[in-house]
């Protein structure tokens, strides 16, 4: 039986140091969590970027190739030209944005395409110089899209697999991109390619009707002479150790200690800092609550964890900078000397805090905008082995779909979210509990593992 080799943008470990002192060590959320015990598990190889830049020392980079291999990871180096056009400039400054529905993000003029071409075939060329006959190949998002198409060039017989953690958007505005159909033929390279939901995979099959003039058949199309699967999985967390880590005692602590401003109701928000997560939205909606509501005035507060991401990106200092104007203008508005309507936190924090501010949450809020999936909902209901907390969720989330006994909101709809965030404030304690249980029989059984698990399954017999 042949191995596993998964394929990412990056490595699951964080490389630190400076000069010739390099030290490897992993690296926690996103794929390196989702991925890890898959990895460890099977005894795949991991093949990635480093993070450490192709013109570091000699040394350093004989230091860090000796630490990859005792993990079975295989680095693809990128200098830090090729990260500033194929990370930065394409898959971050122009996908990301026509994947989310923010077409008004783009940049101007887009260059680059070569060096996302070019950057997605050193990625193929490891690969298929790793591989071995009967290998499976497992890749994964947007940032490697032409990755199949160009390994099943190399090595023909591979089992490969593509898997898209954000949304495949309405083909109206994936039109948009000048190479539309170029993308597409890359990810059609697989012989299995995955999305979250039924909607985002209905997208791409409209895109390749009016591309290609393919229709799909029993979930799956006929391209090239080869039948290409295309499966829904929608990703879970590793939801045991969420809840076994709500009963840690420095998570007790912390959640005693989040809740011990005596009748102060919490709203939590976690969330990296990216225009498509809707802080704006929120925060006016948190706004127009305490306006419509003012009998919350005193005793509610928002606490919004807001990590930094892409702050090279114009587009990511923008939504900084309207995110903290907010933030002062509510707490300016609505403060007093005993109480501050929200508290921002612009950092990353710990597992220790992360699961207390779960635990401690009366709301909690997850309102982005589009969301390929979103797993702060599902690990929130996961850390909730008390059986209380309300999740309110965005219908644009890709959770949504599943999370059917959230309250589900349109984060458009400022009022309308201020008003469902009264509702859920005010919901009846049967109700919480009732809503509660149903979302965690379905979290807890539908874990990560059981996703990629599934996903591997599927491609397994893909063809065969």
């Amino acid at each position: 039986m042949g191995r596993l080799i998964i394929v990412s943008n990056r490595l699951p470990i964080t490389v630190t140091g400076c000069g010739d002192a390099i030290e490897v060590a992993p690296s926690s959320g996103g794929l390196a969590t989702g991925l890890g015990s898959v990895h460890e598990d099977c005894g795949s190889l991991w093949v990635g970027w480093s993070g450490l830049d192709a013109h570091a020392s000699p040394e350093a980079r004989r230091s860090l190739q000796t630490q990859l291999s005792s993990r079975r990871l295989v680095e693809v180096p990128l200098s830090s030209e090729e990260v500033s056009v194929y990370y930065e400039h394409i898959a971050n400054g122009v996908l990301w944005p026509i994947f989310h529905d923010q077409l008004e993000k783009l940049p101007n003029l887009i260059e680059g395409w070569e060096t996302y071409d070019a950057v997605n075939a050193r990625y193929a060329d490891i690969v298929a110089a790793c591989a071995r006959p009967g290998d499976t190949v497992w890749i994964h998002d947007f940032h490697l899209m032409r990755v199949p198409a160009l390994l099943r060039e190399r090595a023909p017989d591979l089992r490969i697999g593509f898997f898209l953690h954000i949304p495949f958007p309405n083909p109206e505005i994936f039109f948009a991109l000048p190479r539309r159909q170029w993308l597409v033929e890359g990810m059609l390279g697989a012989d299995l390619v995955g999305f979250h939901t039924r909607r985002y995979r209905g997208h791409f099959t409209a895109a390749l009707r009016r591309l290609l003039g393919i229709e799909m058949q029993n979930d799956s199309i006929t391209y090239n002479g080869r039948r290409v699967r295309l499966g829904i999985f929608p990703m879970g967390v590793d939801s045991a150790s969420f809840a076994e880590r709500a009963a840690d005692r420095k998570v007790v602590a912390e959640t005693a200690r989040l809740q011990s401003d005596r009748g102060i109701r919490l709203l939590v928000g976690i969330d990296r800092l990216d225009y498509s997560k809707g802080l704006p939205k929120r925060l006016l909606a948190f706004e127009r609550l305490l306006t419509m509501h003012p009998e919350w005035l005193e005793r509610i507060r928002l606490v919004q964890v807001a990590v930094p991401s892409r702050e090279g990106l114009a587009a990511y200092k923008s939504v900084r900078r309207l995110v903290e104007e907010l933030v002062g203008r509510i707490n300016g508005r609505f403060g007093t000397h005993r109480w501050t309507p929200i508290r921002y936190i612009n950092r990353s924090v710990n597992d220790t805090i992360l699961s207390a501010l779960y635990r401690a949450a009366d709301v909690m809020l997850v309102t982005p905008l589009r969301d390929g999936m979103n797993l702060v909902a599902k690990e929130f209901v996961a850390t909730r082995t008390d059986g209380d907390g309300v999740l309110v969720l965005s219908e644009f989330a890709g959770a949504a779909d599943e999370l059917t006994r959230a309250v589900i909101v349109n984060p458009y709809d400022v009022d309308g979210l201020a008003e469902a965030l009264h509702l859920a404030l005010e919901m009846p304690v049967g109700e919480r509990r009732e809503r509660m249980q149903a979302l965690r029989a379905h979290v807890m059984p539908n874990d990560v593992s059981k996703w990629s698990h599934g996903f591997l399954a599927q491609l397994g017999s893909a063809n065969a």
